[in-house]
This record gives C-alpha cells, structure tokens and sequence, in this order.
C-alpha cells in the first residue's frame, strides 16, 4: 500500500470544480476550496450566492451536478454514509425536538452517531461544560432561548468529535452578548477540527476565522485571510492625519518617506490651523512612525495620524460589487447594441 501524502493528510475538505444547477441556471458554479485540518473559515456572500448550497453538498445533503467533493480523502458522492461520520453540521434553522430535555436529545443524538455507551456520558459531560449548558441540562429544549438552543445546537455537532464542522447562520437572531458566547465557543474549536461558518455578521467572521471565501453568483470571487484579502481586493493602505503646515510642500515631504506615499485628500484648515489629510499608498509596510518622524523634522505640527484598516465589511462590498460589475458587463454591452437610437 503506497504511503499517505503528508499533504493530503492536513486536508479535512477538498472540493474541485464544483458544480450544482437548477434548471439550467448554476447555483454553484466551478468551486474549488480546501480546508486544513483545525482551521476555521468563514463562509461569506449576498442572499442566493450559492453558500447554504455549497454547504449542503458538503454534508451530503445535496448531490452535486458535477465535481468532487472529498471529506477526510473520502468522496462523498460515492461513499455518502461514511463521509458523513467525520461531519458534524448545524444548519441554519435548526430542527431541535421542542418536546425533549437537553440531556436527553444529546445522548439520542450520541447513540444515533454510534458513540458507545460507556464513552457517552463522559463525553456528554464534557461538551455540556464546553458549551456552558450544565445548568440547564434536564429543561425542555422548546422553552429554551435561541441562543441557548443555538448552543444545544452546536453541542450536537461536536458531540461525535467529527473531523470538520459545518454551521449555516450560527449567531443568527442572536444578541451581542450571545454573540460572544458563540464566537468563544466556536474559536475554542481551533486546532481541534474544522470549521466552516456560514455568517452575514462580518465582524464575527473576522473575530473568529483564519481564513474567509467570498463566493457571488455562484463562483469565488476572493479568498485569503483577512489581511490578504484587503491587500487583493481593496490594494491600497491609506494614512488619515491632522497636521499643520505648508500642503504645498507636502507631497515632497511624502517622496521622502516612500515614493508611493500620495496625497489623496485634504480639508480645512480648522480654527488651529490645523488641515484633514488622507493619503494613499500600494505598499502594506507599516509606514506611520517614519512618516511622523519625517513631518516633524521638516517643522509640520501633528496632532493626530492614524492608518486606517478596512474592515472585512469594505472587503466584502468591494468584492461582490466587482464581480456583479463583470458579469453585468456584457449584459449592459448587448443592451446598449440593441438599445433605439434616439431622435
């Protein structure tokens, strides 16, 4: 038998030219992706972009037209059952039973995953700890909060110990403070098993994720880490300053610094003299203490300087924008070809 790629081995999630089509019209459509073993990676696009339908595929839910999706080196189109044993999912509007108590519907659930009874109950107790659900583990699920009922539905997902973990709108309907708990909870995860988070809460996504995949129309329009991604995507860091002085000499000053360093905008000057600057460059090196050291000793007073880091919300818009821009392209070309001459 030949030896295992080490490579391979650090992979949970393989998915190649993934293909899903209603109707002619392709939800998902050429998706290729891998996911490292205990990494987490968030999920992100507009409504009807093609994540839940990604995700569904993942999990066996849904056949895909065409591609491979491989679980733990096992295909799932052909070998359904078994991938499924390394998945633990939560889908977005999770079907808890609202008659049964906590501690009963873990272990059904346990005993549906084949977890032998002896090694149950400890490991019961060890995810009603994790998710903080010890206090409350003989009540009726159906009187339950939803962020208590969101955690009953994230122990149920890790209970079997799978490989990779799938959750479609974990933190959805949730509040800030139940927020919190599920990003520590699903962060804790990290190293132990995968993760995939579907989410439109951007925030938490950057929080929690080592790596995020903007998918729109159906196809990836940008993947990376976050700092990857607002390097890819956006391109440009960007300097806001308040600082006193001559502006026209600025520019100058700026060359000294780092020949990319431009001007972009400037307002006031205030009462104090002082204006509003926002400059502009390519390069992602951290600029801030030369360019402080520089404007003082060519006699600028400034009050504030600060780089400003987009969020992965501007990451986001910009991308998904940028990719409707494409493929609306050719529709506006053939619409303007087709379009009455006026007058």
């Amino acid at each position: 038998m030949p030896a295992a790629d080490p490579a391979s081995a650090a992979l949970t999630i393989e998915v190649e030219h993934l293909v899903k089509t209603y109707g002619g019209v392709a939800a998902v459509n050429d998706v290729s992706f891998t996911v490292r073993r205990g990494e987490i990676v968030g999920l992100l696009g507009p409504n009807g972009a093609g994540k839940s339908t990604t995700m569904r595929i993942l999990t066996g839910f849904l056949p895909a037209t065409s591609g491979i999706v491989r679980i733990c080196g096992i295909p799932v189109a052909s070998r359904a059952d078994e991938a499924k044993r390394h998945i633990g999912y939560m889908p977005e509007n999770n079907p808890l039973p609202e008659d049964m108590r906590v501690n009963e519907y873990l272990y059904y659930r346990g005993r549906l995953k084949e977890i032998a009874r002896e090694r149950l109950h400890p490991r019961l107790d060890e995810v009603l700890e994790l998710c903080d659900l010890k206090r409350i583990r003989h009540r009726i699920i159906g009187k339950l909060s939803k962020g208590m009922r969101q955690r009953v539905g994230i122990a149920e997902s890790i209970l079997g110990e799978p490989d990779v973990i799938i959750m479609d709108e974990p933190t959805i309907g949730l509040d800030p403070h139940q927020i919190l708990i599920v990003r520590d909870l699903i962060g804790g995860l990290r190293g132990r098993m995968s993760v995939i988070i579907s989410s439109h809460i951007l925030p938490e996504i950057e929080a929690t994720c080592d790596r995020v995949l903007i998918i729109n129309g159906g196809r990836f329009v940008a993947q990376g880490t976050p700092a990857e991604l607002r390097r890819a995507v956006l391109g440009r860091t960007h300097y806001e300053l308040e600082l006193a002085g001559e502006l026209a000499a600025l520019p100058a000053v700026l060359a000294e610094v780092n020949a990319t360093l431009a001007l972009q905008a400037a307002t006031g000057p205030d009462d104090a003299g002082f204006h509003a600057v926002t400059l502009t460059t390519p390069c992602d090196d951290e600029l801030g203490e030369r360019l402080l050291q520089t404007l003082i000793a060519r006699s600028y007073r400034v009050r504030t300087i600060n780089r400003a880091h987009p969020t992965l919300e501007d990451v986001f818009l910009a991308a998904t924008k940028r990719s409707w821009d494409i493929v609306d392209a050719p529709a506006r070309r053939k619409a303007g070809r087709q379009a009455p001459e006026n007058g």
